[in-house]
């Protein structure tokens, strides 16, 4: 567009000056080689310029030939580059889509149209091709060519450590990317590889500086790298606590500092205080993290915070904790195990009902079975606690890639992810629960079947004194002896159906008695 305007105005200069010569005649005369010409100022502007025009003409003329040769071959150079770089497309989109034969067909076209030295992609092509024919061999030697090239180095080392995956070989994919890393730490796959390495030798301060060249370079974001932080911290805190006790201190506080709600740290931090007598401020973390999420490990050791404290002064501490998180499970167990210990059954049962009402759990069925059996020792109730235990859900714990574990681990044992731990019920019950939820309908018995199993049957016709004499057969032959069997079977099974219970066997509890309503389970 500018150089159009400046076309424009170049015209419309030339006009203007024609027309400023053309209003103002004159003459103009030259005398050359003892001949005088003599033209109007026009004809003499005009000339001028044809001269100067013709002259350009001319010398673009010269300058055309004598390039020539270079703008030929730079022609068919650019004309061959065009055509290598579809072939070097179309290779790439083939290995894409996995087409082997094609990948490797257009390599060998990229290759003889371009300059490998030109062109690194050809080199990463080339090994895509050989991956996809299983020259996996190949392909990793291609790869291992690729380091001596400082712009294909990391495309190299990231080729090679997915080949160590592929192979199982964890400690080579983790040096790859350990040496990608290096270089780059930006990059997702290699910081992230390097960090489980880390984790799992059990450096934390390498770890903690790799977390923080992400956040630096915005690989992770703020409150992400923060979590890790606390994680790695927490960590790093439980292995000082024996050695560095002030160490560990340091680490558990600025853990908990960057994430108030992760009850490891706090409860780490809180200990470690509570080691140097400072309960004031170990209570305080615990109480900020009790009201975030409330955590049975936060209450043992809030309750415990005095090691000479009197079971009241602990169930008190357990009331304090109960009021700042009302009307939940985990608030009312502390109390019932507190009251327990304080032999305050009354509460003790109240607290751990409301615990069962609010999250039904095998823990607080364990509990109430204490209870029961601390305050009256009746073994029947005993036993129908802990058979509630066994179908209800398990307690929350700390689970990771399907291992569950009493303690909270930073790493994952299966899979060497950093804070993989979680703390929620394990799913090994889901299909006992699905079954003890479910009423499903009992077909009914024709009325010609036994009530009772034969082997059942006889072991209590054998128990039974005799009381009623052999029927006779003289008279009624084969029909008595049928009948007296019949009536047998028929005594036998309702004095089976009318055995009492044991002394110590509750039966029963209406609430189950009213649930075992025919009622199918259904889906939808």
């Amino acid at each position: 567009m500018i150089r159009i305007l400046i076309f424009l105005a170049v015209v419309f200069a030339l006009g203007l000056g024609f027309a400023w010569l053309a209003d103002r005649p004159g003459e103009m005369i030259v005398t050359f080689n003892g001949y005088q010409y003599q033209v109007t100022l026009m004809v003499a502007a005009v000339a001028i310029v044809a001269v100067v025009a013709a002259v350009m003409i001319l010398w673009w003329l010269l300058k055309s030939l004598w390039n020539s040769p270079y703008t030929i071959s730079r022609y068919f150079r650019v004309r061959r580059r065009d055509r290598g770089y579809q072939a070097l497309s179309t290779g790439m989109i083939a290995a894409g889509a996995g087409d082997g034969a094609l990948a490797r067909k257009k390599t060998k076209e990229a290759v003889k149209l371009i300059s490998s030295d030109q062109e690194p992609l050809i080199h990463l092509l080339d090994a895509q091709a050989s991956l996809l024919e299983g020259d996996h061999e190949g392909a990793r030697e291609k790869f291992e060519r690729m380091l001596d090239d400082p712009e294909m180095r990391l495309l190299g080392l990231r080729g090679l450590y997915l080949e160590a995956e592929r192979l199982g070989d964890r400690n080579a994919a983790r040096h790859y990317a350990g040496r990608a890393a290096a270089v780059a730490p930006q990059l997702a796959w290699a910081a992230e590889s390097t960090l489980e390495e880390l984790t799992e030798r059990g450096e934390w301060d390498g770890a903690l500086k790799l977390v923080e060249a992400q956040k630096s370079t915005r690989q992770i974001e703020r409150d992400a790298a923060n979590r890790r932080r606390a994680v790695l911290l927490t960590a790093k805190a439980q292995a000082l606590v024996d050695s560095d006790p002030n160490g560990a201190r340091t680490a558990a506080l600025e853990a908990n500092k960057l994430a108030p709600d992760f009850a490891p740290s706090a409860v780490i931090a809180a200990n470690l205080l509570f080691r140097q007598n400072d309960v004031r401020k170990g209570s305080k973390i615990l109480e900020t993290a009790w009201r975030a999420e409330p955590h049975p490990d936060i209450a043992e050791l809030y309750t415990h915070a005095r090691p000479g404290d009197a079971v009241l002064d602990r169930l008190t501490r357990a009331k304090k904790l109960q009021e700042m998180k009302k009307n939940h499970a985990e608030s009312s167990l502390a109390v019932a195990r507190a009251a327990l210990d304080a032999q305050d059954f009354a509460t003790a049962r109240r607290e751990a009902e409301a615990a069962i009402r609010m999250d039904r759990r095998e823990g607080a069925y364990l509990l109430l079975a204490d209870i029961e059996e601390a305050e009256t020792g009746d073994q029947g109730k005993v036993r129908q606690l802990l058979s509630k235990a066994v179908r209800a859900p398990r307690d929350p714990a700390w689970v990771a890639d399907g291992v569950v574990s009493e303690r909270w681990v930073p790493v994952s044992p299966v899979t060497g992810k950093l804070d993989a731990f979680t703390w929620r019920a394990p799913m090994e019950r889901l299909g006992q629960l699905i079954e003890s939820d479910a009423d499903v309908a009992v077909p009914a018995i024709p009325a010609s079947a036994s009530a009772v199993p034969a082997e059942k049957a006889i072991e209590i016709v054998a128990d039974r004194p005799a009381e009623r004499p052999a029927p006779e057969t003289s008279n009624g032959g084969e029909k008595d002896m049928a009948a007296a069997e019949l009536v047998t079977d028929a005594d036998t099974a309702g004095q089976a159906a009318e055995l009492p219970r044991l002394p110590d066997d509750p039966g029963v509890a209406p609430e189950d008695e009213a649930d075992k309503s025919p009622r199918r389970f259904r889906l939808f």
